[in-house]
């Protein structure tokens, strides 16, 4: 029989804005540190993804904010912007480990390994709070009084 450590119970702060979710908040430290410490040495050593990976890291924390509004007019889109980003924190991974295999020896492979394990883990989280948005959904019958139907109009 295994036993495990008992950690005390701390319930999680209340998610008021799409600035208080980890999903956010790790792929935005992670787009800083590609900007200010990959990027660089990227653009030095000609990697021709570059651009490329640099709008990709951006466009995770962008697409879960966009994402986070738009689940209250039209939930299925906002899930399907929430896919994108998980969608986008995989080609992060295949980006970054393609950048430590062709130009392995100029980086911090320590930076880009912690990256790649990071991307890995926002994108679990990521479908967690998708199954999560669902279960709310279902939960308070939104599904059955159309509530985020996609009916809004700007």
């Amino acid at each position: 029989m295994a036993y495990y450590p008992k950690k005390a119970f701390t319930p999680r702060k209340p998610v008021k804005t799409f600035r208080d979710l980890d999903v956010y908040q790790k792929p935005l430290e992670c787009a800083v540190l590609i900007s200010k410490d990959i990027a660089p040495q990227l653009v030095k050593n000609k990697y021709p993804y570059a651009e490329r990976m640099t709008d990709c890291a951006m466009a995770v924390p962008l697409l879960v904010a966009e994402a986070h509004s738009l689940r209250f007019a039209d939930f299925a889109l906002g899930v399907g912007y929430l896919e994108k980003a998980m969608s986008a924190s995989n080609k992060m991974v295949v980006y970054l480990e393609h950048a430590k295999g062709l130009c392995g020896s100029k980086f911090d492979t320590g930076l880009i390994d912690d990256l790649i394990v990071r991307y890995t883990l926002v994108r679990t989280k990521m479908f967690h709070l998708e199954k999560s948005w669902k279960k709310f959904r279902t939960e308070y019958g939104d599904d059955k009084t159309g509530k985020g139907k996609g009916d809004f109009k700007y």
